[in-house]
């Protein structure tokens, strides 16, 4: 019963995304955007914090594909038969890392494109992974190759209309926020086969608690000084991600 109502929320959920779609007009990037709260520069770095605080996406995402590497062939820790779409997670994080600081260094349309390209390799790698662990391991890994390049697509589309002068948001806002809606449906309606699957909602939440502080960059920097909100941004879904891999290390199958 529960895996029937989570399959008729993700098609209603898919239904609204393609009606908001089709009926919301296109939506250019804000060039405000690019102006974040802090902009100190500390040794010879501009943004200097927005910079260095992508560190620990960089760290956590080798970290994640050494410890791949060691458990790939397990089948109590990962879904082997998707094994890509891991690898896909933790090499989009590592450059996550590394195109988030390169955008914040010089914040423009330009450099935002090497941040966003990355970030769909990782939600869309993390997407296929929750479909093959809940749902099926044959739709996942037939889904990645799909996800992944409508996540490239979705920036590169982006992009285009952007130097157009038509900036088109859409897409990549559906690359976000269509999973974001489904994964808790995902979590609650259908079983994994895997134990410490819990640390998913931890998962979730570093990544809500990232969206709140950067919605609130300003107002963090006024409040603590110290650092802006967005640069906890980048820090929570990063700490996120590391439980995770600690739990990928120590989980194994529900029924032996």
């Amino acid at each position: 019963m529960k895996e029937k109502t989570g399959y008729a929320l993700i098609l209603l959920a898919l239904l609204c995304t393609a009606g908001a779609f089709v009926m919301v007009e296109p939506v250019a990037q804000d060039t405000r955007y690019h102006n974040f709260a802090d902009q100190n520069r500390f040794f010879g770095i501009p943004n200097a914090l927005n910079v260095l605080s992508n560190l620990p996406f960089l760290l956590v995402g080798v970290y994640g594909l050494l410890v791949l590497q060691k458990i790939q062939y397990n089948s109590s820790k990962i879904v082997v038969s998707n094994q890509y779409a891991y690898w896909s997670l933790f090499v989009g994080v590592a450059l996550v890392g590394i195109g988030s600081a390169y955008y914040h260094l010089w914040p423009n349309n330009v450099t935002l494109v090497w941040d966003r390209l990355p970030m769909t390799f990782a939600f869309m790698g993390l997407y296929s992974i929750f479909i093959a662990e809940f749902m099926s391991e044959r739709v996942g890994r037939l889904l990645l190759l799909p996800l992944l390049t409508v996540g490239v697509v979705s920036v590169m589309y982006w992009w285009f209309t952007e130097k157009n002068g038509v900036g088109d948001l859409r897409l990549y806002a559906v690359v976000q926020f269509f999973p974001l809606v489904t994964v808790p449906i995902i979590l609650l309606c259908f079983n994994s086969k895997f134990t410490l699957h819990n640390t998913y909602w931890l998962v979730l939440a570093s990544y809500l608690l990232a969206k709140f502080f950067e919605h609130f960059d300003e107002l963090t920097q006024s409040v603590l000084v110290v650092v802006s909100g967005h640069s906890i941004k980048h820090i929570a879904p990063a700490i996120g991600l590391f439980f995770l891999i600690r739990a990928y290390q120590s989980r194994t199958l529900t029924e032996q």
